[in-house]
C-alpha cells in the first residue's frame, strides 16, 4: 500500500530505477523533501532485472587498486566509438561527474560497490580502450540486512536470468558455478552452498534473500532513500505535468488506488520512467525490427515518461545511431502458457559455439557485445524478413556452459528439448533440418570455423582478438585462444535467437545538467530526465558493459545536485543548450 505524501514537496521523481533513485537520494541527502512516484506495485524497473554493472571510469575503487588513468583516455575512447554522435558537453559532464557520483554514494549511503577489475571495454583495438577497473557493481547484500520495508518495495529477480530465482553475479560467483559444471571441487562447494542457502530462504521467507546484480543495486538505493526520508509511493501513475503561464514545471497530477490528486514540487520534477521499449507505436516508428519486439524491461516501460516530457514541451531525440540498447534473446515456452525472454549475455562468448543465419553462415563476432550481435543480425536480414539467428553448439559445450536458458550439467536438458526451446541433432545436417537452416551452409561454416579455431584465430570476424573477447572466453579448454574451440562432438544443439533490448537509447533531449530541452534547445524550468527517459549520452552506441546504468546513476546524481542549487519555487534563466 502506498504511503501518504504531502501535497507540497521539493522534488518529485517519476520512476524508481537507478536514475530516479540516484536523483532522489542525492537531493534528499542534501536536505530536500523528495517523493518518488512508481507506477508499478514494486520498485526497481528494468534496473532490478539487470546485471547491475555500471560503467564509471575514474572511480575511487580503481585508484585504491593503484589504477589511476588519465581521464583523457576515457574521452579518447568514447570519441573513437561515438564518432559524429559525440555530444561533447554531455560526455564531459558524464566523465567529470562519474567519479564524484561513485564517491558520493560510497561515503554517504547504503550503496557499497564491488570493482570490475578485469572487465574490459568492448572495442579493445580503439584508442583509450580500458582493460579493467572502469566498471562498478553493487556489493551483494542479504535482503534481511536492508529491512522489511525494502523487501516490501523491491522487485524480484528476473526468473530467466536466475537459477530457480537465485541471482548469479558475473565474476567469481559465476566462475564458481561454471567450475562446478566441470566437476571442480571448489566450484561444487560454492554452488552447493549458494543453492542450499537459496532453498532455505525460499522455505523460510518465500523469496530469495541473497541479492546480487540489479536487485542489490535497487535494494541498496531504496535503503538509502528511506534512510534520508524519501517518500516512496507505489501504484501511483503520473498523468500530467503541471506548469504555470511561464511554462515552469510546478508539479504533477497523479492517479493512485485512492483517487486522483495534485502534488506540488517546489524545485522540480525528474522523469525516470524507463523509456519506451514496450510502446508499440514508437517501436513501429523507430525500431528497424518494427512493432514486434521482445524487451527485457518491465511492461510499464511503455513511453509514459516520454509522453509527459513531450506534453510539457520537451523534444524526443531519435537521431541516434540506434534507437535501443539491443540484446539477443531467446523465447522460453512454459507449461503455464507464459513465454519467457532470456538474454544471451554470456554464452555467445564461450568457446565452442557460433551464431548462424538461416543460410548456415556466421554474421558477427559472437564474443563482442550483445548490442553488436543484434545490430549485425538486423543488417544481415533480408528485406521484409524478421531477423533471427541460431546459436549452435556441441555436446561438449552444453556440458560445460549454458546455451541460452538451458543450464550445464548436472541440470538436465530434457525439459528444454521437450518444449522445443532447444533443438538437437545427431549430426549437423540433422540439426540443420530441425532448425530450418541450410545444411550444406552450416556444415561448410562449421568445418571452416573448426580448422581455424584449432589454430587459435578467426580470420572472418576476429573473434578472440581483443581483451574483451578473451575475458569472456575460457582458458581451461586447452585450445590456444580462450574464445575459440571447435564444434565437433555430437549430438549438436541450437537455440533460436531474435532481437531484444534492455531499453531504449532514443529519449528526451537534455543538457549537461539533465534538464529537458525544448525544440529551441532551451531548458524547461523545473523538468529533468534521467535513465532511459533521457536520450543516451552514448549517442546510440555501446562502448562498454554498464553504459545504461552508469549514465543513469551519474545523471541522476547530476540532477539531484542541480536541484539542490535551485531556490524554492525559482529557476535559472533559460540558456540555449544548457
Amino acid at each position: 500500500m502506498p504511503t501518504s505524501a504531502p501535497a507540497t514537496t521539493d522534488v518529485i521523481i517519476v520512476g524508481s530505477g537507478a536514475g530516479g533513485l540516484s536523483a532522489a537520494v542525492t537531493a534528499a541527502q542534501g536536505g530536500l523533501r523528495v517523493t518518488v512516484l512508481e507506477r508499478a506495485e514494486v520498485c526497481g524497473g528494468a534496473t532490478a532485472w539487470s546485471g547491475g554493472w555500471m560503467w564509471v571510469p575514474g572511480n575511487h575503487l580503481a585508484r585504491a587498486d593503484g589504477v589511476d588513468e588519465d581521464p583523457a583516455a576515457f574521452r579518447a575512447y568514447l570519441a573513437a566509438v561515438l564518432g559524429d554522435d559525440l555530444d561533447e558537453e554531455r560526455v564531459d559532464a558524464f566523465l567529470d561527474s562519474a567519479p564524484q557520483m561513485a564517491r558520493f554514494f560510497h561515503d554517504n549511503t547504503a550503496l557499497a560497490f564491488t570493482p570490475g577489475a578485469k572487465i574490459c571495454d568492448i572495442y579493445g583495438d580503439l584508442p583509450g580502450a580500458g582493460t579493467g577497473h572502469r566498471s562498478l557493481a553493487p556489493a551483494p547484500v542479504n535482503l534481511r540486512e536492508l529491512g522489511p520495508d525494502v523487501g516490501r518495495l523491491l522487485r524480484r529477480q528476473l526468473y530467466e536470468t536466475s537459477f530457480l530465482g537465485l541471482g548469479i553475479m558475473a565474476g567469481p560467483d559465476l566462475a564458481g558455478f561454471l567450475a562446478a559444471a566441470r566437476g571442480d571441487a571448489r566450484g561444487l562447494a560454492h554452488a552447493v552452498r549458494r543453492v542450499t542457502r537459496h532453498i532455505a530462504d525460499l522455505a523460510f521467507y518465500r523469496r530469495g534473500q541473497q541479492l546480487v546484480n540489479g536487485t542489490a543495486l535497487v535494494g541498496r538505493l531504496l535503503r538509502a532513500a528511506l534512510d534520508f526520508g524519501v517518500t516512496i509511493r507505489t501504484s501511483s501513475t503520473v498523468t500530467n505535468i503541471v506548469r504555470n503561464d511561464e511554462d515552469r514545471v510546478l508539479g504533477v497530477e497523479v492517479t493512485t488506488p485512492f483517487g486522483k490528486e495534485r502534488l506540488h514540487a517546489e524545485r522540480g520534477v525528474v522523469l525516470a520512467a524507463g523509456g519506451f521499449p514496450h510502446d508499440r507505436e514508437r517501436r513501429r516508428a523507430h525500431f528497424p525490427t518494427g512493432p514486434d519486439h521482445n524487451s527485457l524491461a518491465p511492461v510499464t516501460a511503455d513511453g509514459a515518461g516520454i509522453d509527459l516530457g513531450q506534453a510539457a514541451g520537451g523534444r524526443l531525440r531519435t537521431d541516434l545511431a540506434s534507437p535501443a540498447a539491443w540484446c539477443p534473446v531467446s523465447l522460453v515456452p512454459y507449461r503455464s502458457g507464459r513465454t519467457g525472454v532470456f538474454p544471451h549475455i554470456m554464452d555467445r562468448a564461450k568457446p565452442g559455439s557460433i551464431g548462424v543465419l538461416r543460410n548456415g553462415r556466421r554474421f558477427v563476432n559472437e564474443a563482442n557485445g550483445y548490442h553488436d550481435y543484434v545490430t549485425a543480425m538486423i543488417a544481415a536480414s533480408s528485406d521484409g524478413d524478421q531477423p533471427e539467428a541460431w546459436q549452435i553448439a556441441d555436446a561438449r559445450f552444453v556440458r560445460r556452459y549454458p546455451l541460452g536458458m538451458a543450464k550445464p550439467r548436472p541440470v538436465p536438458l530434457l525439459p528444454y528439448l521437450r518444449n522445443g526451446y532447444l533443438k538437437r541433432g545427431r549430426t549437423l545436417a540433422e540439426l540443420a533440418h530441425a532448425c530450418g537452416i541450410d545444411a550444406a551452409g552450416l556444415q561448410s561454416t562449421v568445418a571452416y570455423f573448426n580448422e581455424r579455431a584449432r589454430q587459435g584465430h578467426d580470420p572472418e570476424f576476429g573473434r578472440g582478438s581483443t581483451p574483451f573477447n578473451r575475458y569472456g572466453g575460457d582458458r581451461s579448454t586447452g585450445f590456444p585462444n580462450p574464445s575459440l574451440a571447435p564444434i565437433e562432438k555430437g549430438p549438436f544443439y541450437a537455440v533460436r535467437v531474435v532481437p531484444g533490448s534492455f531499453g531504449t537509447f532514443a529519449g528526451l533531449a537534455t543538457d549537461a545538467h539533465a534538464r529537458v530541452l525544448d525544440d529551441d534547445d532551451k531548458a524547461i524550468a523545473g523538468l529533468y530526465a534521467v535513465g532511459c527517459d533521457q536520450a543516451s549520452v552514448m549517442g546510440g552506441h555501446y562502448p562498454a558493459g554498464g553504459i545504461n546504468l552508469g549514465p543513469a546513476m551519474v545523471f541522476g546524481w547530476i540532477a539531484g545536485m542541480d536541484l539542490l542549487e535551485l531556490p524554492r519555487g525559482g529557476s535559472r534563466v533559460n540558456q540555449v543548450g544548457g
